[in-house]
């Protein structure tokens, strides 16, 4: 899918601007191209956010040390908390509705999920403040183990309220998968909610911290309202029965969203309460930086999925071939473009929190490289959990991520126990594990999915030499595993770069890459012989 520009020309008829909806992939060919564009886009904002991080992440670090940054966290997982739960899963159903929407083009349901979806989407950021104020003395209980905080919980009501109105903006926006409008809301919205943050840690430091998460929100909120304007949706009279019947929809299908994100966002609720309980706010600070960076490279492989993938994935749910297929592909470029980051991650451990962080936050390195082994199974586990969703098997959607949940949380208390603060990071790694051959199981029987001979291949390749990595820092003596690491992460790199430069065609890469790959001699394939 090339890039959008700004100016779009609108559709003959007055709704939604239908001409950024690229058409589905045909059933007949490979989709690899299309992949590796979404995930240059999305990769593209996602280098640029992690610029933005490094100087956020590292000033925060230095002005707040790790028992401020333990506190930061506990205080985002409190609004993450409250949005899920608040949110209802509108905004996911929403992408998936508007998404099966534009794929048949129905302009009119279009228009009408949109209008209903902005509606719900305030109400519901209202209802998640007020709830938040009402039970801000108890929350402040369960998870600092004292009332003072309260009146910093319930000033994060206006976090609440400002994310639940951007993510309702984000789904359209997602939902027509304009990906280069969403590349830039993450960008814009990771600068602006950098530069008003910074100077309230700065001045006022931990009583600082919940207003920039605050300050974060509502700059985000801005800026996906500016871009979710270039959709023009007219402010038409709806039907009370359409309003109902659309609210419902959108509500039935986002209560299986909103199960699974509270399982997720709760499990890491309970598991950062954990930490601070039985190993201090120190330890809390420590995970939260290596769960930060453990996710940092793989986080734009993983918004590709979710903002481009999806919505393809859904137009074909119902022919399980080009289901399973697109699902291979989709895995396969994660994986080519996952395992030489992990790698990197792996090696590079202690240099990467020092940059991002101070070295006083060198405990987090062996947390790090176990979350990093669970990252490497999410990149490749996600895109048949996609399957699931893209059918809207909302019970059995649950059913997986309750089954999840119950082993994440029991390898969490288990791991801790005996390892520590790394029993965290073992934990993450193992439920990751569980959850692969769960995913895999329930998707074989629902639509026949088996792995292709690729994946089976560049599979086994990247789990030998990241396990042979990740061994060595035990077996070896520390600047022997360094340089294997180094050479290792080299080596993959190129592998990957040039079995992904076989697999599109050299019209389908975008410029910018073409170039790098041409720069190190790596042919492409020519679209025509």
């Amino acid at each position: 899918m090339p890039p959008i520009s700004a100016e779009e020309e609108l559709s003959d008829t007055p709704g939604l601007v239908s001409t950024p909806v690229s058409s589905p992939p045909s059933p007949t060919k490979g989709t690899y191209g299309q992949i590796l564009k979404s995930s240059a886009i999305i990769g593209g904002s996602s280098v640029l956010n992690i610029a933005v991080g490094i100087v956020r992440t590292k000033i925060m670090a230095l002005l707040l040390g790790p028992a401020g940054f333990g506190m930061l966290s506990l205080y985002g997982s409190i609004a993450t908390l409250t949005q899920t739960l608040a949110g209802m899963g509108i905004n996911s159903s929403g992408v998936r509705q508007i998404a099966e929407a534009a794929g048949l083009d129905d302009e009119d349901h279009m228009r009408q999920t949109t209008l209903v979806l902005r509606r719900i989407s305030i109400l519901l950021g209202l209802l998640g403040a007020s709830c938040l104020i009402v039970f801000s003395r108890p929350i402040s209980r369960l998870t600092f183990g004292t009332n003072q905080h309260a009146a910093q919980v319930s000033a994060l009501s206006l976090a609440v309220f400002f994310a639940l109105v951007s993510a309702g903006q984000g789904a359209l926006i997602q939902g027509m998968r304009r990906i280069a409008d969403l590349a830039k809301m993450g960008v814009l919205g990771a600068l602006f909610g950098t530069i008003i943050s910074i100077p309230l840690v700065y001045f006022f430091r931990d009583r600082g911290v919940v207003p920039s998460l605050i300050a974060v929100a509502a700059v985000t909120c801005l800026v996906s309202w500016r871009y979710s304007r270039k959709v023009h949706v007219p402010n038409i009279f709806i039907r009370p029965s359409v309003v109902m019947r659309e609210a419902t929809s959108l509500l039935k299908l986002g209560f299986a969203f909103m199960a699974s994100g509270l399982m997720t966002v709760g499990v890491a609720y309970v598991i950062r309460i954990t930490v601070s309980r039985r190993l201090g706010l120190e330890a809390t600070g420590l995970y939260q930086a290596a769960w930060t960076l453990g996710g940092l490279y793989v986080g734009f492989i993983l918004q590709a999925m979710g903002a481009d993938f999806y919505p393809r994935l859904t137009a074909y749910a119902r022919d399980h071939p080009v289901c399973n297929r697109l699902v291979n592909e989709q895995a396969h470029v994660g994986l080519l473009l996952g395992g030489p980051g992990v790698l990197a991650t792996l090696t590079f451990a202690p240099l990467v929190i020092a940059l991002f962080y101070s070295a006083r936050f060198g405990a987090a390195v062996g947390v790090l490289r176990w979350i990093c082994l669970g990252t490497i199974v999410q990149v490749v586990t996600w895109p048949m959990g996609f399957i699931i969703i893209a059918k809207a098997k909302q019970t059995l959607f649950i059913a997986c991520e309750l089954a999840w949940t119950i082993v994440s949380l029991a390898l969490v208390w288990i791991c801790i126990s005996r390892f520590g603060l790394n029993g965290v990071g073992i934990a993450f790694f193992g439920s990751y594990i569980f959850h692969g051959f769960l995913i895999y199981g329930v998707v074989r029987k629902m639509s026949g999915f088996l792995w292709s001979a690729e994946n089976k291949h560049t599979g086994a390749l990247f789990l030998i030499v990241i396990a042979a990595v990740f061994s060595g820092f035990y077996i070896l003596p520390f600047a022997l595993a360094e340089g294997l690491g180094a050479i290792v992460t080299l080596l993959s790199a190129i592998y990957s770069t040039r079995l992904l430069a076989k697999l599109v065609s050299s019209d389908s890469i975008p410029k910018q890459l073409r170039r790098l790959i041409i720069s190190r001699g790596t042919p492409l394939r020519k679209t025509f012989p």
